[in-house]
């Protein structure tokens, strides 16, 4: 299948031509992390992971739809593994699968609004991984100065060549011992924060 590598070259390109400004944890945990990003701002995240942490393993938690399986082939050109699943779909393979492989010292990438949304919604799984792994959890947000949006539900983001990109990560924090709702609103509150430090 032509598509993944093609999406991987085209993504690679746009990285290429603009122009980056890091702006990275200042301590970063040896304990694997459970990092959230919105699906919106899925395009540029494995750049942004790899500043911070530079020899990681890393698996990403991408839905069973077909859209799902071609971005899981295209995130292996990036040397991302992935866990197959979502809050909707196989939620609870997902979710042993996930906290399996962040025991095996892996950091564990996901979108706390996907797959399918509402748009900037914080699901359970981020909370319930993170909590069950006793992890940190650090946020990252890409904030290109032009850019194309699509017309899906997430408004995906598309840099433009050229632009320049911000490259944003929280400090790590816990949530382990919050409440749900509690735990779901600081994460949402830090990730509408485009600049969170």
């Amino acid at each position: 299948m032509l598509l993944p590598f093609i999406g991987a070259m085209m993504i690679r390109l746009i990285y290429l031509t603009t122009r980056k400004k890091f702006h990275p944890p200042v301590s970063v945990p040896q304990e694997p992390c459970v990092i959230g990003f919105w699906h919106g701002d899925l395009l540029m995240q494995p750049f942004v992971y790899r500043n911070w942490r530079k020899k990681g393993k890393i698996a990403v938690m991408i839905s069973d739809h077909f859209d799902g399986e071609l971005l899981t082939k295209t995130m292996r050109y990036f040397g991302l593994e992935t866990v197959r699943g979502s809050t909707r779909k196989g939620a609870a393979r997902a979710l042993l699968q996930a906290i399996k492989k962040v025991r095996e010292g892996y950091d564990l990438g996901l979108t706390p609004d996907g797959p399918k949304g509402p748009r900037f919604s914080v699901s359970e799984g981020i909370i319930a991984i993170a909590q069950k792994t006793d992890s940190p959890i650090i946020l990252q947000n890409c904030v290109p100065q032009k850019y194309w949006q699509l017309g899906s539900w997430d408004r995906f983001v598309i840099p433009k060549p050229f632009c320049r990109i911000d490259f944003y990560c929280s400090e790590a924090f816990k949530v382990t011992g919050m409440q749900m709702e509690e735990a779901k609103q600081l994460i949402h509150d830090k990730l509408m924060n485009k600049s969170i430090i």
